[in-house]
């Protein structure tokens, strides 16, 4: 076990290490998906101020999820007590990366080879649910199958349904943290803060916590790059993948609730579009939202989309520390 000093001084050096290795990447990166003319493609139907952003690099999620897995193996070689690269680690950084190459083909599909047509919502749902289920077994056999509700005090022993329920936190978690990466530094940052925390509630596992903390300075990086106006965006690959990250560290720490009360503008953005698609269908045509997910709305409504930002880290910052001091 590590003492107080000694915990915090490793997530200092981690999250430097990380910060550093990642920035780094990013900077190699780039260049290369500007001669592959990786450029967004903006929706006409969004904000008309979107329009400025197409052509500007995606994909840049790379950086992240390589900055993100070197540096989890390289803390279980050269900072862990043992040593030794662990299990959990290792699945930690092959549910991001599963995320990430299904991100990365979708993307590569749509960006680079010009198709309109990535993978079907369908064949994205499929991997998306046989990377979770390798997860939940995985954490099913390792640490059981209970629960834990922080707040209430309470933890149930979920049984067979802890696996149908583990695919459902990590896919809508991964989708959510996708809907969440609209504007110039949302993703990253909000994802910046809820990952800060999990160093926090993630202590019983230190696995989970250098992943966490790992994952800080990964996203601290890529926002030299991606905040307003940014230079490149995630993409799908960044944003699949963060979500990935976020919900292993949850599920192998044993803090699954944890994720929708940090994570509360994901879990605000995923509703803003389910409500959106239901009052669309049953009113006809009516739209609850401006625009969905909420992010644009508040654009719409004449916030800037720096302010928006600013707003969602905020609101981000209260749940954590009300998860930190609560929980």
């Amino acid at each position: 076990m590590l003492s107080e000093d000694q915990r915090l001084l490793l997530a200092i050096v981690l999250a430097v290490i990380a910060f550093i290795i990642a920035a780094l990447l990013e900077a190699l990166l780039l260049p290369v998906l500007r001669r592959l003319k990786a450029g967004q493609s903006i929706r006409e139907e969004g904000p008309k101020a979107h329009m400025a952003k197409s052509g500007t690099p995606t994909m840049g999620g790379l950086a992240i999820v390589l900055g993100f897995v070197l540096c989890s193996l390289n803390y279980g070689l050269f900072f862990s007590p043992e040593k030794t690269i662990s299990r959990d680690t290792l699945v930690i950084c092959f549910v991001t990366l599963a995320y990430a190459a299904i991100g990365f083909i979708d993307d590569y599909i749509k960006v680079v080879k010009k198709r309109n047509l990535g993978l079907t919502a369908i064949q994205k749902l499929a991997l998306q649910i046989f990377v979770a289920l390798i997860l939940a077994i995985y954490a099913g056999n390792a640490y059981g199958t209970m629960v834990g509700f922080p707040i209430l005090g309470l933890t149930i022993n979920f049984r067979l349904f802890y696996y149908p329920f583990v695919v459902f936190v990590v896919v809508a978690m991964t989708n959510a943290v996708n809907l969440t990466d609209g504007l110039d530094g949302l993703a990253s940052s909000v994802t910046a803060i809820v990952a800060l925390c999990f160093t926090v509630v993630a202590r019983n596992n230190l696995n989970a916590f250098a992943a966490a903390i790992i994952l800080y300075g990964c996203c601290l990086a890529f926002l030299l790059f991606n905040h307003h106006p940014a230079k490149v965006f995630m993409g799908d690959t960044g944003s699949l993948a963060l979500g990935g990250a976020l919900s292993a560290i949850a599920i192998i720490s044993k803090t699954e609730f944890v994720l929708p009360v940090a994570g509360i503008i994901y879990v605000i953005e995923a509703l803003s579009v389910i409500i959106q698609v239901f009052v669309f269908k049953t009113q006809n045509g009516r739209r609850f939202f401006r625009m969905a997910p909420i992010h644009h709305h508040f654009e719409l409504g004449g916030m800037k989309e720096t302010k928006v930002v600013i707003m969602f880290c905020i609101v981000t910052t209260v749940f954590c520390a009300l998860e930190i001091l609560v929980g």
